[in-house]
């Protein structure tokens, strides 16, 4: 715990070792010293009995990263099967490029998220919506953000401010968790390195787009403290916001680092924080 906030993992930080053995993955996040998950999915297992073994291994199932093409084919039955895996909340993780902000899909996203929302609080579930850099682009006649515009016209929707991606499209991440006051029982922290300009597609590194061919070392996922992220700065934002959780992401492990050693690291780094 770090200021009266816990501490989580985003499990798809572990995501290769996770789909081989669940159970032993828990423990070694519980001996880190994390007191919470995300999930990335459910790894193939009933809901109720990956609960189990979550709780078993002295941890909190806080959420899950759900995309939202999965979630549409079946709202009712996604968001109950992720309630009986123990989750609070459920983050809407990613958009394809034809749905995002700018694209012709971009409305009817808006109206999905809103449908999906409306069916978690129904459920006693709270919908959240994790950011990249992506929806970081200004409506030409009132100048607002896309994210904004989305926070706005949904009032049931949740921040799950990612502070790397609203770093790397130019804003300042702390002023942004804070701007969420009372929007935001989860913050995302994660750190990086950039050489240069911003590539122009970066979403390579997150598994997404295996087309790119960019440069290597130009952009890259970092431990917590290994980056240009402020990251005390980033836990009293948090704080001032009202979070309740901290989840630790790195998408892909860097340094010559594995992905446990890494979320080593990043735990190390906060619990350092006075």
């Amino acid at each position: 715990m770090i200021k009266g906030m816990k501490i989580a993992l985003q499990l798809y930080t572990v995501r290769d070792e996770t789909e081989k053995d669940v159970k032993k993955i828990l423990q070694k996040v519980k001996d880190m010293g994390y007191e919470g998950v995300e999930y990335a999915g459910l790894y193939g297992l009933d809901p109720e009995k990956l609960k189990d073994m979550v709780i078993a291994a002295g941890l909190e199932p806080v959420s899950a990263h759900v995309p939202i093409t999965e979630i549409v084919k079946d709202p009712a039955g996604v968001i109950s099967a992720f309630k009986k895996a123990g989750c609070k909340y459920i983050a809407i993780p990613w958009l394809d490029e034809s749905s995002r902000p700018g694209n012709v899909n971009w409305d009817k996203t808006k109206a999905d998220i809103a449908d999906i929302a409306k069916e978690c609080e129904k459920q006693g579930i709270t919908l959240l919506y994790h950011n990249h850099d992506f929806e970081f682009v200004k409506d030409e006649k009132t100048g607002e953000y896309a994210l904004d515009q989305l926070y706005r016209e949904i009032p049931e929707l949740q921040t799950q401010v990612d502070t790397c991606w609203v770093k790397v499209a130019g804003e300042d991440p702390a002023a942004y968790v804070k701007k969420y006051k009372g929007r935001a029982p989860i913050v995302h922290l994660k750190d990086y390195m950039l050489e240069g300009e911003k590539p122009e597609q970066m979403y390579e590194l997150i598994g997404v787009d295996k087309t790119v061919d960019d440069k290597p070392g130009k952009f890259e996922f970092r431990p917590l403290g290994h980056g240009l992220q402020d990251i005390p700065s980033l836990i009293d934002a948090s704080v001032y916001a009202g979070a309740q959780w901290v989840v630790v992401e790195q998408d892909f492990p860097s340094m010559g680092k594995t992905p446990f050693e890494c979320a080593q690291m990043s735990i190390e780094c906060i619990n350092a924080i006075k």
